[in-house]
């Protein structure tokens, strides 16, 4: 069957807001790409590689994927480190 990664996307360097990262994503993962001769672009005959599914859960991914009868992988969000600076501290060292 199908191999697929159950990940919560991050962010960009070039975004400052975390509206818009609340949800898990399912994507198959393509074992054989290729290079399509005529254009040189990377193709593949799989189509699953094109699909990415959005849950609002990881709980709610990894029961789809197991009623579907998926290989998956479950990559964890690294947590975010937050230090408290204040612009004091600039000047008390």
């Amino acid at each position: 069957m199908k191999k697929a990664k159950i990940y919560k996307p991050s962010k960009t360097a070039m975004q400052s807001g975390l509206k818009k990262f609340d949800k898990w994503m399912i994507e198959f993962v393509t074992d054989d790409p290729g290079k399509n001769p005529l254009m040189g672009w990377e193709s593949s005959s799989d189509t699953y590689s094109e699909l990415n599914l959005e849950f609002k859960s990881k709980d709610l991914a990894v029961e789809y994927a197991k009623k579907n009868n998926i290989d998956f992988e479950v990559i964890e969000p690294k947590e975010r480190k937050i230090i408290k600076k204040s612009y004091a501290d600039n000047f008390t060292k």
